[in-house]
């Protein structure tokens, strides 16, 4: 089984080097400084208190690695479409494409059924290059839920959890799908395969409304989720949200409430939203917030504090040129 990791960054770079140790065909695609590093003296994953190396293929050249098995894309959605043409050599007539990517994924409707089946979503997929060139058929779904950072380049520092929840659009359990989960539990980590819709909502249920506004007010996780304030904004953009997706077939295993005391219990946390603004990286803006408001549209629901919350950080992120 042949597998690349498109992005290996702190997400990327803990998922390929623990397939890497646990044996696996691994390459990674990385880029720059933590590329070199990796070239040089392999991926070095601080975790359970020790250092573990692992060497991978490290290249940032599709070309020179061939068609895969699975291709496991751990970018940010915004940095998707201008790897489209790049990573056509990775696939194969079956290759697989795991989206372990934030947010709403461009292929959400495919294999949805009803009425919306195959809608494109143009929040995320513009030009409709991802489902053009790429393919709703190759997707397979990927939640992730693991903390991870680069301290330096080459260092894959792991802060918390091992989940990697994945599923087909479709919802059965293919034998491509039970194939990675297993190739991924033999790695240590745990790979439920599962309705890839109800968890990408349930963890995007809580991305939607703490990454914004924590980004426009600097706060942390805990105070957010507590203050009054701030948690009836939350909980109004989650109430929007939900009745959204359970217009298209969602089943949320928790209520609001319950979901941000979960958030609260995390603790003092600065969302990535929040740590993008800091570093002037680009916010995951559409996949985490516009494409809600898109599917709000779209199943007629109105959905007013989203809008406003999204007005907000559209600007703020333009004033602080990270959007």
């Amino acid at each position: 089984m042949k597998i690349c990791v498109y992005g290996a960054g702190a997400i990327g770079g803990y998922l390929g080097a623990e397939l890497a140790l646990s044996g696996a065909d691994v390459t990674l695609i990385a880029r720059g400084p933590h590329l070199a590093a990796m070239k040089q003296h392999g991926v070095r994953l601080q975790i359970d208190g020790e250092e573990r190396v692992a060497h991978p293929v490290c290249t940032d050249d599709p070309a020179e690695v061939g068609p895969q098995d699975y291709v496991i894309v751990t970018l940010k959605a915004h940095s998707v479409p201008a790897i489209v043409d790049v990573m056509q050599p990775l696939l194969g007539p079956d290759t697989a494409v795991v989206w372990a990517v934030n947010g709403v994924p461009w292929w959400y409707f495919h294999r949805l059924e009803g009425p919306w089946e195959d809608h494109r979503l143009e929040s995320v997929d513009p030009d409709g290059s991802q489902w053009d060139k790429i393919g709703p058929e190759r997707a397979i779904g990927c939640v992730v839920y693991p903390a991870a950072e680069v301290p330096e380049p080459g260092v894959i520092r792991h802060i918390e959890g091992n989940r990697f929840t994945l599923g087909e659009p479709g919802g059965e359990k293919t034998e491509r799908v039970e194939r990675l989960s297993k190739a991924l539990i033999g790695a240590g980590l745990r790979a439920p395969v599962r309705r890839i819709r109800d968890e990408i909502w349930l963890k995007l249920w809580g991305n939607l409304c703490f990454n914004p506004i924590s980004a426009l007010t600097l706060e942390t996780l805990d105070v957010l989720a507590t203050e009054p304030g701030t948690r009836a904004v939350a909980r109004a953009m989650m109430t929007e949200a939900q009745a959204i997706g359970e217009k298209l077939g969602v089943r949320f295993a928790v209520d609001v409430d319950k979901r941000i005391d979960g958030a609260a219990a995390v603790g003092a946390h600065r969302t990535s939203m929040l740590q993008d603004l800091d570093k002037g990286r680009p916010m995951e803006i559409d996949a985490v917030i516009t494409a809600v408001q898109e599917m709000g549209r779209l199943v007629d629901e109105p959905t007013p504090t989203i809008d406003t919350i999204l007005a907000l950080i559209r600007q703020r992120a333009r004033v602080a040129g990270t959007y």
